[in-house]
């Protein structure tokens, strides 16, 4: 007996929703922010799912509509919204709560302006080349490769900085 569309669709939510979850928030910085991506990317899902063809490439959709979202939000803000609280820790079955048990990590990327913080996410969390990222943020390859430099020069100072004083001399 084949799966009916809303059972695929629950059941792909619910493999995936965690992933997902954790994408937008690298890419927000905040879990509210993140939810709203989320939830986003699946209400258009949903409207399309009886279409889709190829289920191996779902996955690839959402985070590309999560990352179109957060760039449209982005634009138009253009402003760095800083919270004063971090967002609520994972749970412990989650397979990256053992990066959130230091916040020093987070708040480094946190820190970060919007642009550089969207590149590295999409460079290293999402894996995409540079040419992807530039027409993705709409900006040039240039301008990726030095966001992308500049990012990463912040991160490992703040990085440095946090480190036990035993380590850094080693």
């Amino acid at each position: 007996m084949s799966e009916t569309p809303d059972e695929a669709f629950v059941q792909f939510v619910q493999a995936r929703g965690a992933s997902l979850m954790r994408y937008g928030y690298l890419l927000s910085g905040n879990e509210a922010d993140a939810a709203d991506l989320l939830q986003d990317a699946l209400i258009g899902l949903r409207g399309g799912w009886a279409r889709i063809r190829r289920r191996d490439a779902v996955e690839a959709y959402v985070r590309r509509s999560m990352a179109r979202q957060y760039i449209r939000i982005w634009r138009r803000r253009r402003q760095e919204q800083l919270v004063e609280v971090p967002p609520d820790r994972a749970s412990p079955q989650d397979a990256f709560a053992h990066v959130e048990v230091d916040d020093t990590l987070w708040n480094a990327l946190r820190a970060l302006g919007r642009r550089q913080r969207a590149v590295l996410v999409l460079r290293y969390y999402e894996q995409l080349d540079d040419d992807e990222i530039a027409v993705l943020l709409g900006i040039a390859r240039s301008t990726v490769r030095s966001q992308a430099a500049r990012g990463l020069e912040t991160l490992r100072a703040r990085l440095e900085a946090h480190r036990p004083t035993e380590v850094r001399s080693r």
